[in-house]
């Protein structure tokens, strides 16, 4: 029996637990979560490494799960955008039985090996993308059958999952065991193992972003201002960075369509916006360097 079914054996009278007991035993098993994240962080660093020159080059991250797994891809794909900036056909998310299973459970949709190879090449995996494969159980048919596909073409594979020794692991180019253990409700993986997968996924997206010059500093320099609360944190970043008053910071903001980026140099360097953009371009949008050119 995986180790993620196998029955815990320290909480078998949970149902009779008060409710402050119940609700401090199900928080506590979360911290189990970070543990197996941080016990994987050199497996998660090697990821990040791999993945680097092939999105620089131009690919991509697809993200393939099902059932907790595969939602949990699907958010941090959406998140890239407002973010870090990162385009919306370059983060591409496929959940086993599509896009109403991210808020209905399709039976039987994870069991289809095939699908999951069909579902992969339909958005014409290359190469030079990177695909992300995250289960639970490590065996997950449609997350195998994409992983498959996905090697077939010489895509760069990483494997997540919550069970030593599990196929998506094994086969991957990279694999990431996030060794969580018995769940507090037994075979429940959306508790901490979904924890743990969405820590993975969260700690390997943003340190690929940092690597890509999305950050100065720590802070988020290439957001994407959709909405007032992201236009009032660029101004706010713009002007942390600067040393301006946020209505100078947002009148170069303006100028720029909110791209801190550009801002901070223009401010920085007290030149336009278009010589601070030819600035980041000539630093591959690194922002420190550019400063100092």
């Amino acid at each position: 029996m995986l180790k993620t079914e196998t029955p815990a054996q320290d909480h078998v009278l949970l149902d009779q637990y008060p409710t402050a007991e119940l609700v401090n035993v199900l928080v506590d098993d979360q911290m189990n979560a970070v543990d197996a994240v941080r016990a994987a962080a050199p497996r998660i660093a090697a990821a990040v490494a791999a993945a680097l020159p092939r999105v620089q080059a131009g690919g991509r991250l697809i993200y393939v799960g099902a059932g907790t797994s595969g939602r949990l891809g699907v958010l941090d794909s959406v998140e890239l955008y407002p973010t870090f900036s990162w385009p919306h056909g370059r983060a591409v998310a496929l959940l086993a039985g599509g896009t109403d299973a991210m808020f209905v459970a399709v039976e039987g949709a994870e069991d289809d090996l095939v699908q999951g190879a069909d579902d992969l090449r339909a958005v014409n995996v290359m190469s030079g993308d990177v695909v992300l494969l995250v289960a639970a159980s490590g065996a997950t048919p449609y997350v195998l059958g994409a992983l498959r596909a996905a090697r077939a073409v010489g895509a760069l594979t990483i494997g997540f999952a919550n069970n030593v020794d599990a196929p998506v692991a094994n086969e991957a180019d990279i694999g990431v065991t996030l060794d969580t253990g018995t769940e507090v409700i037994s075979g429940s993986t959306r508790l901490k193992a979904g924890t743990s997968q969405k820590i993975a996924l969260n700690t390997f997206s943003t340190a690929l972003m940092v690597r890509l010059n999305k950050v100065y500093g720590n802070l988020m320099v290439d957001l994407k201002a959709t909405n007032a609360k992201l236009v009032l944190r660029a101004i706010r970043l713009t002007a942390f960075a600067t040393g301006v008053d946020e209505a100078a910071a947002r009148a170069v903001l303006e100028q720029c369509d909110f791209h801190v980026k550009t801002a901070i140099v223009a401010l920085s360097k007290q030149t336009g916006v278009e010589q601070a953009r030819a600035l980041l371009e000539a630093a591959d949008g690194n922002v420190r360097q550019a400063l100092a050119d």
